[in-house]
């Protein structure tokens, strides 16, 4: 090994530092975790045959000099990447990590995270109809030629909504697999699932050998949460479809004829990041046009995160990404999947939900949504009512309705209101059955606010707000003793035409962006509250192991579901616009998107009922019809995003971690600010130092997509207390493809807002470009900070 060691000292060309902490805790050294390495594949010596042979040699002579390394099993490459990046993940203690940072060659090493999946009606909604001859679907042939690959929890691959009749040959550009597994054999992939891959090498790393009589080690789908966001964003047409008898009718995708490539890479303990980069790194070699991703986790600078890692090379190989928002809302800076070569993806609602109404015996009714489709209970007979958290068993778990905290003989026979949180809300239902109640209200708390997801319940159940909760523990705690508490849950079915729709789901997570603020996130919304998608066989609805119940489709709600929706849109249009670049998918579906409802109002913030802000939406809610034919694009370029981490202050090391290349900022640096990235929103963020007025300035740059000789003029909604201005004010094309650019201004009145130390004001305006044809739109945001002291 010592050999080894001084070979590559020798030979090696490129000595860079290390993103893991020096002098490591001697305490808690001998915790091994799985780290990223990243290398110079430039750099790799002669002496070493492939790639792997150099590090492997490399891993062995840093555990043998780490002295915290007692493991008597020598380390092991995981796995090895080669499109995202060259390097490899292995299991190390963290001098081993120290170390191996300062061989030749090795450009970072940097620690795993493990992440989180966030979790018929919606082309309708969105106006994509089958039948349009004129429309996206009809110009893009449904996405026929495009691929999407879904990294998410696998696929269940015998769905109707994956079968490839009247598909054609599977696109002769594709170098993807079908790899076997566990209940999987390759004849499951077909003309429509064209690839099909797992990887769980990070996982047991951690984990610990999987338990293959809970998961399977194949592509196959045992959670279900990657079968239905692969069929949002390219579900085939099928009909009848349904759950348990809810939202009845045809099921599609946005992208029927896309073809897909499932990448697997959740499993019981989650995602893990040397997984989620192996996925990444197979997709881009496999040809993919699109990658979908509904996983997300905590954010961290961009060089530390894998998915902005991984979405940085898919986002040079033309490859659009597409990556839910999280479900941390209603909560500011809890927006993930930050980097700005991604698209940001919200949830919002259509215009369909699941009424189910609680009747109290003082004749109040109390509006609340679920999806059941057992037994009701019977028209016009109440039950007998109680709180679990004051008298169903031992306070705040029973309040919960957390497993055994019930007392069943309080419970027996009543309906029981429990609690939102911790335990997942079916779970809550179950408990609930298990201890004898006939039915569960499940009431938000107060940060949940009005935010309401249909459940497919175990039992009759219905959720109810944070208002609607509070006035039936009122009535609980008020009824007298000789008028005990009664109610009962109506169940109304599927409700269309709900005004006003869309609103911003109360979970669905909210910016500022807390990596850059100078960039808007999340993006747009797009549908994601109670949608209708493929469900695997082995997984019951309500998605606890004691639900037997078995459905073709299932309803969920979660960034999760918005993500693909804009997946499959972008397919659609890359189809139809071949050579448009992912940043100029992304903004036609920014420029076109809307911020008001069916009413002709600002969409609602559901979780409170006022008007929503672009912190809740970015640019607005997709407009697909619309985004074929944006008129002008923002494109960006992967030497533009170079420019913008050099004015966020990273080190010439952490650049390369992300992009691969050597970066010079000194040009970068005198030439803006990190606000000047070609992005189509424009964020502001002053700090208050005694000014009377602050000032800032954007230089952005369109693409003509339209007609030769456009004019377009300029008008602004600046946001209240400032002044922007923008020069030239008209934009005079005289080709398509041209490119002119102009310089916005935007100037804040410092002492006009009052705040107090460490606060802020968020105020937001508009910048529409319009040739009398096109509406191209841009959020201004300026955000007033005041000093901590």
């Amino acid at each position: 090994m010592a050999a080894n060691c001084n070979l590559l000292a020798l030979l090696c060309l490129l000595a860079l530092s290390v993103a893991v902490p020096s002098g490591a805790d001697q305490s808690s050294s001998a915790k091994k975790k799985t780290y990223i390495v990243r290398v110079d594949g430039s750099a790799k010596p002669a002496a070493f045959p492939t790639n792997r042979h150099w590090y492997d040699a490399a891993l062995s002579a840093a555990t043998a000099s780490a002295t915290d390394d007692l493991d008597p099993h020598p380390a092991a490459v995981i796995h090895t990447y080669a499109s995202v990046f060259h390097g490899f993940s292995a299991r190390l203690s963290p001098l081993a990590a120290e170390a191996l940072g300062s061989h030749p060659g090795v450009v970072g090493v940097y620690p795993e995270q493990v992440r989180r999946p966030q979790t018929t009606r919606s082309p309708q909604f969105l106006g994509l109809k089958s039948t349009d001859g004129a429309g996206l679907l009809a110009e893009s042939d449904f996405g026929s030629d495009l691929v999407i690959g879904v990294i998410d929890t696998g696929i269940w691959p015998e769905r109707r909504s994956f079968s490839d009749r009247d598909l054609g040959p599977v696109p002769a550009k594709w170098k993807g697999q079908c790899v076997a597994g566990k209940g999987f054999p390759v004849t499951l992939c077909n003309r429509k699932l064209i690839g099909a891959r797992y990887f769980s090498g990070g996982y047991e790393a951690t984990s610990g050998r999987m338990n293959e009589s809970a998961e399977v080690r194949s592509p196959r789908d045992t959670d279900g949460h990657g079968t239905h966001t692969a069929s949002i964003a390219a579900g085939r047409y099928v009909y009848p479809a349904s759950t348990l008898g809810y939202a009845r009718g045809v099921a599609s995708g946005m992208a029927p004829k896309a073809r897909l490539a499932a990448y697997k890479v959740c499993w019981a303990a989650g995602c893990f990041d040397s997984d989620i980069l192996a996925a990444f790194d197979a997709a881009v070699s496999d040809g993919v046009d699109v990658i979908s991703l509904s996983v997300g986790g905590v954010v961290v600078p961009y060089y530390l995160d894998a998915i902005a890692v991984g979405a940085f090379s898919a986002m040079e190989a033309g490859i659009f990404v597409s990556a839910s928002a999280g479900n941390g809302g209603p909560g500011g800076l809890t927006v993930t999947n930050v980097a700005p070569w991604m698209t940001t993806v919200g949830a919002g609602s259509m215009d369909r939900d699941f009424p189910a109404d609680v009747k109290l015996a003082n004749g109040v009714i109390v509006p609340g949504v679920s999806v059941y489709g057992g037994p009701g209970l019977p028209p016009g007979k109440l039950y007998p009512l109680i709180y679990a958290g004051s008298e169903g068993g031992d306070g705040y778990s029973s309040s919960l309705c957390l497993e055994g905290s019930l007392n069943p003989t309080a419970v027996k026979g009543k309906i029981v209101v429990c609690d939102r949180g911790i335990n997942s809300r079916a779970a809550k239902g179950e408990v609930v059955r298990k201890a004898g109640g006939v039915g569960m209200i499940l009431a938000n708390g107060v940060f949940d606010g009005e935010g309401l997801v249909a459940d497919c319940h175990v039992l009759p159940a219905t959720a109810v707000g944070a208002a609607g909760g509070d006035v039936i523990r009122r009535y609980i705690a008020d009824a007298p003793s000789k008028s005990p508490p009664m109610a009962t849950i109506v169940f109304r079915g599927t409700r269309l035409g709900v005004r006003p729709a869309p609103v911003v789901a109360a979970f669905s997570a909210r910016g500022p962006n807390p990596q850059s603020s100078e960039i808007l996130k999340p993006d747009v919304i797009a549908p994601g509250l109670n949608i209708l998608a493929a469900w695997p066989d082995g997984v019951g609805p309500a998605g606890i192991p004691s639900d037997g119940r078995r459905t073709e489709f299932n309803i969920l709600s979660g960034t999760s579901m918005a993500c693909p929706h804009v997946s499959g849109l972008a397919a659609l249009l890359k189809a139809a616009h071949p050579t448009w670049s992912p940043a100029a998918i992304k903004s036609a579906l920014m420029t076109t998107a809307y911020t008001r409802d069916n009413r002709g109002q600002t969409m609602l913030d559901e979780s409170t009922g006022n008007a929503s802000t672009v912190m809740d939406f970015g640019a607005g809610h997709v407009d697909p019809q619309k985004a074929m034919d944006p008129g002008l694009v923002y494109d960006t370029a992967a030497f533009d995003y170079v420019s913008f981490l050099c004015n966020l202050n990273y080190t010439l090391q952490n650049i390369r971690a992300i992009t691969r290349r050597a970066a010079d900022c000194n040009g970068a640096r005198r030439a803006g600010h990190a606000g000047n990235l070609n992005y189509p929103s424009m964020s502001a963020v002053f700090v208050q130092d005694g000014r009377a007025r602050m000032s800032t300035h954007f230089i952005r740059t369109v693409t003509n997509v339209g007609s030769a000789g456009s004019i377009y003029k300029a008008t602004v909604k600046a946001p209240l207390g400032s002044t922007v201005t923008v020069e030239p004010s008209q934009l005079v094309f005289r080709r398509a493809g041209q490119k002119l650019s102009f310089l916005v201004r935007v100037e804040a009145a410092s002492r006009a807002v009052k705040l107090s130390p460490g606060s802020s004001s968020i105020k937001s305006g508009t910048l529409t470009w319009s040739d009398g044809r096109h509406t191209v739109n841009s959020p201004i945001v300026v955000t007033v900070q005041a000093p901590l002291s």
